[in-house]
């Protein structure tokens, strides 16, 4: 299918969408299809393979649970950190894996074969299953590769996907792949990005549904900080990195009782933090468009959401419906410009770097707020080309394979990255010399330019000349 707003913003669990949503959600496919297929319950054996970016952080991200959840049938949409931390349990304890939820196995963790040196021609987040009867056959075999963001494809339905998502693309009233496009469609419906994308999404769902849709997607993000809110201690891991977020918060209470704009950065900063201290805890959170970098976009939208023009003179009696039209049209902007990361280049760490996390989810940020701030179509446009030029060359080289150092604090970064890229857009006409259509071709030339060892493999940069203990 075309991808829409619910595709770059879906629900799972932390620390990472391409590590651990991924991999979840191509262990439950392939469960799933030994089911369609009834052979489930001949199987008395199985073996998963990871391979490259996935084999050599793997540990850290969390990915050899989320591989046994999915291949219980858990989808990382619906599935609660509680019952993740049951089942963890359940299997230190000796508990069989349930395959498809049904069948038991004696098959753990420690059972999973990691190949961080073997990267597969699609991409280097390769994953492989298979199962076996009594003698020795192999009864299903598939192999999957999560390629940013959650999204997987599956081996042998590369071009299939690539069809269909051509096809599902000339349902659509404006459908785009460039900026470029984007524009022209903005032109013809006399509208802003916002706009183009919910005439899309009308495709497939009601406008009530595409509201209901998106304020949930935000509900979620606020669950999300509130709980990081609510955590003391050190993050999970082993580095003993502390959680800043309650002692700040309660900080920030104190010294700024009332809101005062003066504290804006403050407070965007906390927001991006919980978050991010939130996925570094396996909690639930909103891919946005990634789980590394799930902070930048709900820290901009509580700009968005506090401090604009809209919010600051809007009546006391009519401020809740003023913030949810905000929340609506700032995600459905952001949505439109992450639709052209994800159409011409990626939003894989693993095979971009950082700047397709962090990068993207600044642009796209930057865009949302653009728009809700009144920016024209040309000046929206403009905010995500500042923001994601000033992320180009980002490397992905987290300290000990997790989501901790530097992600935590590189999307506070990105976050008032964005605000100044959308401030410094509207103080222009729209007019600007680089488009983000050559920024996003310049960011998918410098991925595959970048030196593996920069791109989520822990080998290079931060995660080998900072020392873990």
């Amino acid at each position: 299918m075309s991808v829409g707003v619910f595709d770059l913003f879906s629900v799972g669990i932390g620390p990472s969408s391409s590590h651990t949503v991924g991999p979840m959600r191509a262990a439950a496919a392939f469960a799933g299809g030994l089911a369609a297929a009834g052979v489930l319950a001949r199987v008395v054996s199985v073996g998963v393979d990871l391979y490259g970016s996935l084999a050599a952080t793997g540990r850290g991200h969390g990915t050899m649970t989320a591989v046994l959840l999915g291949l219980e049938g858990r989808e990382p949409e619906l599935v609660l950190p509680e019952e993740v931390r049951e089942r963890l349990g359940a299997f230190a304890a000796g508990e069989p894996l349930l395959l498809g939820g049904v069948v038991p196995l004696p098959f753990g963790a420690g059972d999973i074969a990691l190949h961080p040196r073997t990267v597969l021609p699609r991409h280097t987040n390769g994953m492989r299953f298979a199962v076996l009867d009594a003698a020795g056959q192999v009864l299903a075999q598939e192999t999957y590769f999560s390629v940013g963001g959650g999204f997987i494809v599956r081996e042998g339905a590369v071009e299939e996907a690539a069809a269909e998502l051509e096809s599902s693309k000339a349902l659509l009233p404006h459908p785009f792949r460039t900026a470029a496009e984007l524009l022209g469609h903005c032109a013809v419906v006399g509208g802003n990005f916002s706009d183009v994308m919910l005439a899309n999404e009308l495709a497939s769902r009601t406008q009530a549904q595409v509201r209901e849709g998106l304020l949930h997607i935000r509900d979620v993000m606020e669950e999300c900080k509130n709980s990081a809110l609510a955590r003391e201690g050190l993050l999970p891991g082993g580095l003993k990195v502390r959680r800043r977020a309650p002692a700040w918060h309660e900080r920030l209470r104190a010294e700024d009782p009332d809101r005062d704009p003066k504290f804006w950065q403050e407070w965007v900063n906390l927001v991006a933090l919980a978050v991010n201290e939130e996925n570094a805890s396996g909690g639930r959170v909103v891919t946005a468009p990634t789980n590394g970098a799930a902070g930048i976009i709900p820290a901009v939208m509580f700009y968005a959401t506090h401090y604009t023009d809209a919010v600051r003179t809007a009546a006391p009696e009519s401020l809740p419906q003023v913030v949810d039209a905000i929340v609506v049209k700032f995600l459905l902007a952001a949505g439109a410009v992450g639709v052209l990361f994800k159409e011409q280049a990626s939003i894989s760490g693993a095979e971009v770097g950082c700047q397709g996390e962090v990068g993207s989810a600044s642009s796209m940020a930057a865009a949302g707020l653009a728009e809700v701030m009144g920016g024209t179509p040309e000046q929206v446009e403009n905010a995500a080309e500042i923001a994601m030029e000033h992320n180009l060359g980002l490397t992905c080289d987290p300290v000990g394979g997790l989501v901790q150092i530097p992600c935590i604090e590189r999307n506070a970064i990105a976050a008032a990255k964005a605000i100044n890229a959308a401030k410094m857009a509207l103080w222009g006409d729209g007019d600007h010399r680089v488009s983000l259509d050559e920024v996003i071709i310049t960011m998918a030339e410098t991925g595959r330019d970048m030196s593996t060892k920069y791109k989520e493999t822990a080998l290079g940069g931060l995660a080998v000349n900072v020392v873990e203990c």
